[in-house]
Parts: structure tokens; sequence; C-alpha cells
């Protein structure tokens, strides 16, 4: 699984950052978590509000910094 954290370096951006790795790391899943604060590529994803969190190329998340439980749940659609 490979997830984007895009944002520019803000304190949202970073706490998504920190929960998006903590859940990570509870749900027992690998994963490959990367930042993303180049402007162009965020645009490219059409993400006008950040933080936002992209999983395996699709935007899951954005504007926001939700739970780590919140975060598990949208880790795990779909992988079960």
């Amino acid at each position: 699984m490979k997830i984007e954290i895009l944002g520019t370096g803000c304190t949202k951006c970073k706490a998504l950052f920190e929960a998006t790795k903590e859940a990570v790391a509870q749900s027992g899943k690998f994963a490959q978590i990367e930042k993303v604060e180049d402007i162009q590529k965020i645009m490219g994803y059409g993400v006008m509000s950040t933080p936002a969190l992209v999983v395996d190329g699709v935007v899951k998340l954005s504007g926001k910094v939700p739970s780590v439980d919140e975060l598990k749940r949208v880790l795990l659609e779909g992988k079960e």
C-alpha cells in the first residue's frame, strides 16, 4: 500500500502524517508513507484543500485531520 500525505508543510499536514503513521502501526499493515509538498503534484490530484490523504493513487480525505481510528477505517477499506 502506498500512502501519500499532500500538503505544503503546515501544522495540520504534519499532524496528518503523524496520525497516519500511528494508524498504519496499529493496523499491522505494511505501507509506504510519503509526504508530498510539491504544489504541482498536489494540484495533479485535484485537491483544493490540504492536508489530503491519498491511498494507492486515490484521494480518500481532504481538508481535515481525522482521528487515528478513522484513518484505520479508511486504510482498511476494501482490504479485507
